[in-house]
């Protein structure tokens, strides 16, 4: 059986992550960053680089944006974990220098990442979170 993969739908926070990655001197190399393994295509939101002067260096980097708004925050941080794993992994071998982040509002963040689920994820280095205010437009911090 041959499925189709089509391209997802935008999260409700695109433009928000997209605009504070840009303000914070990010330039948008993907939109989406297109990945493929085997037969599977898949589509991580934002593809992104800066180069670092004082290093001399480029930083690479993947954001999938999730707005945590379904019916049980627990299904969604499930999703969300599960599709961050498959993407970390894929990318590790097609591009080992980007590096993935998970791109959650500052409010989720505290209600989730905060609590004893959460700082377990972070702890375990289960995911990497770009925290953003999205009224703002703007990066609040990064969780490596």
């Amino acid at each position: 059986m041959n499925y189709l993969t089509p391209m997802p739908a935008r999260d409700i926070y695109y433009d928000a992550v997209k605009n504070a990655l840009i303000k914070d001197d990010w330039t948008i190399t993907h939109d989406p960053l297109s990945l493929k393994w085997g037969k599977k295509d898949m589509y991580v939101d934002l593809g992104a680089e800066q180069f670092l002067a004082a290093e001399r260096a480029e930083r690479k980097i993947a954001v999938e944006i999730k707005s945590f708004t379904g019916l049980s925050e627990m299904s969604d941080l499930e999703k969300a974990i599960g599709q961050y794993i498959v993407y970390h992994d894929v990318l590790a071998q097609v591009e080992p220098d980007r590096v993935l982040y998970l791109a959650v509002s500052e409010e989720v963040a505290r209600g989730l990442f905060e609590e004893p689920i959460g700082e377990l994820l972070l702890r375990n280095n289960r995911v990497r979170l770009l925290v953003f205010e999205p009224d703002a437009e703007a990066i609040v911090k990064w969780i490596p």
